[in-house]
C-alpha cells in the first residue's frame, strides 16, 4: 500500500511517500502527484524516508513526473532515499538525471 502526502508548499512542494509503489499502484501515485503539482506548480521534493519498495514501473512513473516538472522550468529531487531504492535509480542511470540524496 502506498501513501502520498503533501507536507509543505512554502518554496517547494514537499511530498512524503510511504509504503510500496509498484505496477498495481503507480497509476494512482502518478495521478495524486500530478493533481498536487498542477494545483501549485513549483519545484518538487519527494521525501522517501518511509518508502519501502518501488519497482521498474515506478521508476518510469518518476521519469514521467520528472519530465513534466522540468518542462515547466522546475526541479525534482528525492531525499532520504533508502540504499536499496537508490540502487535501482543508479542501475538505470536515473541518478544522473534526478537529484537523489540518501
Amino acid at each position: 500500500m502506498q501513501q502520498v502526502k503533501l507536507i509543505s508548499t512554502d518554496e517547494k512542494l514537499v511530498i512524503s511517500l510511504s509504503g510500496e509503489i509498484d505496477a498495481a499502484t503507480s497509476e494512482d501515485f502518478y495521478a495524486e502527484v500530478s493533481a498536487i503539482y498542477s494545483n501549485d506548480p513549483k519545484d518538487v521534493v519527494f521525501d522517501c524516508a518511509a518508502l519501502d519498495f518501488i519497482d521498474s514501473t515506478t521508476l518510469g512513473t518518476f521519469v514521467k513526473i520528472y519530465k513534466n516538472v522540468v518542462a515547466d522550468g522546475h526541479k525534482l529531487k528525492l531525499i532520504d532515499v533508502r540504499p536499496r531504492i537508490k540502487k535501482l535509480f543508479e542501475i538505470c542511470a536515473l541518478d544522473k538525471l534526478m537529484e537523489i540524496e540518501a
